[in-house]
């Protein structure tokens, strides 16, 4: 791979369920669409390939592990034939009676794994089932910085600017906000809080969601200034593929003041420290 700043993503969407092969042939089936729309990487949501565990299916009593490791391996061989960088959601087992880590693992194009990423925020629900991570996992392809980064994350704004400090350009972040009963909050506040972390950190963005009906809220791609540049259909399976270009200059109204916010000084410019109609703040 090269060094240019330019890096083509391709996002995915499909109904994750509760059945692995059924998963994996879907995975399969838009990497190669990725592959012949010549994409760097393809990024899939939370659990793509495993199923969600308190969604999909109630726990892992009886789950299929050695099923889900031969499936893996086979995306990581079509990973290898198609020269493709693959991000895909999954479980990870664990040594008993440890519970499993829900992760990302960062395949190569070479098939390997090179990486996991396992989930460092987990909801009240997912403590029962799952095992957090503490750890960021942190790539470079084309000479973009990358990280990944798993849906509850996005609760914790201290994430994104550590990855700032380490000087990550593009967040893969998948999702699994899907198969809801109905519409809920989730439409408004999470493609809105994801726009807030890309822009108040400079970061691209590349958001994944399952498509399992109803899903609030579809796939998208974020610019560092904020700005959603497309997204998939709600509610239906859908590949896009955008380009991730660092050097290209965007609205930052932040960058004379970020390095000091983050370094702990919660303002800017000169201070008036003698004067008295200053420090008087109950007087007019």
């Amino acid at each position: 791979m090269n060094a240019t700043g330019l890096l083509k993503v391709a996002t995915c969407q499909f109904p994750v369920g509760r059945y692995i092969e059924k998963n994996a042939r879907a995975i399969c089936e838009f990497m190669h669409k990725a592959r012949k729309a010549k994409a760097d990487i393809v990024h899939f949501s939370e659990c793509a390939l495993s199923g969600y565990v308190g969604t999909d299916f109630p726990n892992f009593e009886g789950y299929d592990w050695d099923l889900l490791r031969e499936e893996t391996e086979k995306i990581m061989a079509l990973a290898a034939k198609l020269d493709l960088c693959v991000v895909l959601g999954s479980t990870h087992e664990l040594t008993e009676p440890n519970k499993p880590h829900n992760s990302l693992y960062l395949i190569d194009p070479a098939g390997e794994i090179v990486d996991r990423y396992d989930k460092r925020f987990c909801t009240p629900g997912d403590l029962r089932r799952l095992s957090p991570g503490d750890r960021f996992v942190n790539f470079t392809i084309n000479g973009v910085k990358c990280s990944l980064l798993i849906c509850f994350d996005l609760r914790f704004p201290e994430l994104y600017r550590e990855l700032y400090k380490q000087k990550v350009q593009c967040i893969f972040q998948s999702f699994y906000n899907a198969r809801q009963r109905r519409p809920s909050v989730h439409t408004h506040i999470m493609r809105q809080t994801m726009q807030c972390r890309a822009a108040t950190n400079h970061f691209w963005v590349s958001m994944s969601n399952s498509s399992g009906y109803y899903a609030p809220y579809p796939s998208c791609f974020i610019q560092p200034d904020g700005k959603i540049v497309r997204q998939l259909r709600s509610n239906r399976s859908g590949l896009m593929v955008n380009t991730v270009d660092v050097n290209r200059t965007f609205y930052d109204p932040m960058i004379d003041f970020r390095d000091i916010a983050v370094s702990g000084i919660l303002h800017n410019g000169k201070t008036i420290t003698n004067d008295p109609r200053s420090s008087n703040i109950k007087g007019l």
